[in-house]
């Protein structure tokens, strides 16, 4: 394993200009288009102002598209989803290429083996400007997910897919999306498949209280032993939600769990710190009450996983369903709980 160089990572606070009130998919993509022109600016002058080593960019989440409102799932199909290899990809990658960095953002795909809906997922373009992962999104609540379709999409892409991890001269990455900091499996299993940075494409709340996802970051740090680089959004233009309601807190966590760095509002530059992957390693080697991965016994928590299952998977068999399908999947789910004894 080569000895990796210490460099600087920025969690960008961007905007995002929603495209919900625009009529068609080729107006939408004026602004996808108009959003990453802005974009090539803004980092090739973080670039300037940062220095040479900033070397890994993480963007908001759904920083190209907002997300649906009163759209139903095949509208926004037409409207806002991509495929990995779009041309918006090369555009991005070619910003890769001159800048020297890897960049991570979230986006809305589409999969030809899966016509009737979409995934959210999020990516990892290299400083050759190709995507070398592709992380779709495994838990959320109005999206579409590989566990809504887990039988098919095992046999397509096998178990391992499902938690993908890159092996990069900036050490091993991976993604995590938005509300997924609070559900500590996710990491966990990137984690368990040797992630030692975990890229956290957000929209959430601005608040002066400690919020749910902020306190989740530096636990998902502490258990993980892992970097977190956290970008949220500067703002939520053209969106139904008010403004400034996602805003500030991107975040660089150091894996012992305190904060190396947070922006405020606004659109913002400051979240970055340097990354020490070298520190981090010999930190994980070491024989210590504070090694928590080392010291995990998973054999304990694996049957209690397997003979507890409540919200269903293969909810999804290729036909578009209806957004109030979600809410009638979740009132099952806790019907379930509640005979189990759960609550």
């Amino acid at each position: 394993m080569s000895k990796i160089t210490d460099y600087i990572a920025l969690a960008m606070q961007a905007p995002c200009y929603a495209v919900n009130k625009y009529p068609d998919r080729e107006a939408a993509r004026e602004v996808m288009d108009s959003t990453i022109t802005r974009l090539d600016k803004q980092i090739f002058g973080a670039k300037k102002f940062i220095g040479k080593h900033l070397r890994l960019i993480v963007l908001p989440e759904y920083f190209m598209t907002g997300f649906p409102t009163r759209e139903s799932i095949p509208e926004w199909m037409d409207k806002a989803c991509l495929t990995k290899d779009d041309p918006l990809f090369d555009k991005l990658g070619n910003i890769c290429k001159r800048e020297d960095i890897f960049l991570s953002g979230n986006y809305y795909e589409l999969d030809p083996n899966f016509p009737g809906f979409y995934f959210q997922s999020s990516f990892i373009l290299d400083n050759s400007g190709k995507m070398i992962l592709n992380y779709r999104r495994l838990n959320s609540m109005y999206s579409p997910t590989p566990h809504d379709v887990l039988d098919k999409y095992i046999k397509l892409y096998g178990y391992e897919s499902l938690f993908p991890v890159a092996d990069t001269e900036l050490g091993r990455l991976a993604c995590v999306a938005s509300e997924e900091i609070l559900y500590p499996e996710v990491s966990r299993c990137l984690m368990m498949r040797g992630a030692e940075v975990i890229l956290h494409s957000s929209s959430e709340v601005s608040s002066a209280l400690p919020s749910k996802k902020n306190i989740a970051k530096q636990a998902r740090a502490i258990e993980n032993m892992a970097y977190i680089i956290s970008a949220n959004s500067a703002g939520m233009y053209d969106s139904l939600v008010l403004r400034d309601s996602t805003d500030a807190h991107s975040q660089i966590v150091h894996y012992e769990g305190h904060l190396l760095c947070e922006a405020n509002a606004g659109e913002s530059v400051v979240a970055n710190a340097n990354i020490h992957i070298e520190a981090l390693r010999t930190y994980r080697s070491r024989v210590s009450m504070k090694n928590y991965i080392a010291r995990q016994r998973f054999e304990l928590y694996a049957n209690s996983y397997k003979n507890h299952s409540f919200y269903p998977s293969n909810q999804f068999k290729d036909e578009v369903l209806p957004k109030s399908a979600f809410n009638s999947i979740q009132g099952e789910t806790i019907d379930r709980l509640k005979e189990k004894g759960v609550i």
